[in-house]
């Protein structure tokens, strides 16, 4: 009986240390391993930016993409430069993310497969990337692997969220701030325009629900084409 207890107790201990040893990994060592990744991943991206020429700029006639049925808008140039740029592939380095009300400065990966978020925040396959018209869906981390998202509700209208491609850096400004349920995917549906769409789980510590910040582009090499592609589909 005794020895019975003694093992009893023993299983107790050791499971204990087991779930806080579990836990400290998930909150503590996966931010220190996703610090090296980060910063390697910075480093490897700007080699790209410097190395790489950004594709060459296509100039898109206001009036023929508008189109007859809308009427242009007289400050609205006859041309406006557009410029595009290649999606990356599965997992590998897209853009630099800064949010500095909350000082995030994170690289930003193609895809939001969970090995992709490990490495941090992820560009939803199927959006536009950032930069281009549209709206482009981002997804991070709101705890564990380095936490990009955490401080996501400290967020208010107003804020700034710059995001640096190989093609320069664009602006947005944060418009409206909502909690969703994980089911609610029309947050990911195209809008007129250019649109950020970050997404987060929500509570903190919990993937109950999801907190969803939407933002519009005030600044960047694509904003006149931007503002003619809301123009048009508005």
């Amino acid at each position: 009986m005794r020895r019975n207890i003694q093992v009893f107790g023993w299983t107790l201990i050791w499971s204990g240390v087991f779930i806080f040893g579990y836990l400290g990994w998930q909150l503590f060592g996966t931010g220190l391993v996703n610090a090296g990744v980060q910063q390697a991943a910075k480093e490897n991206l700007r080699q790209v930016f410097e190395e790489n020429l950004p594709p060459e700029v296509e100039l898109v006639n206001a009036e023929e993409f508008l189109g007859p049925e809308v009427p242009s808008d007289p400050e609205v140039p006859d041309q406006v430069d557009f410029h595009p740029e290649e999606v990356p592939g599965q997992g590998e380095e897209l853009a630099l993310l800064r949010i500095p009300k909350i000082g995030v400065d994170e690289v930003l990966f193609e895809g939001v497969g969970r090995e992709t978020l490990k490495n941090g925040p992820g560009h939803m396959e199927n959006t536009p990337i950032p930069g281009q018209p549209g709206n482009s869906v981002l997804s991070g981390h709101r705890t564990t692997y380095g936490s990009p998202f955490f401080d996501f509700d400290l967020l208010e209208s107003g804020d700034r969220i710059e995001v640096e491609t190989s093609i320069g850096t664009h602006v947005y400004e944060i418009r409206e701030i909502i909690v969703v349920e994980p089911t609610d995917v029309w947050v990911t549906d195209s809008r007129p325009g250019g649109w950020l769409t970050l997404t987060t789980c929500n509570p903190k510590f919990s993937a109950r629900q999801r907190l969803v910040v939407f933002a519009e582009m005030v600044a960047g090499p694509n904003l006149g084409f931007v503002e003619l592609h809301k123009q048009k589909f508005s």
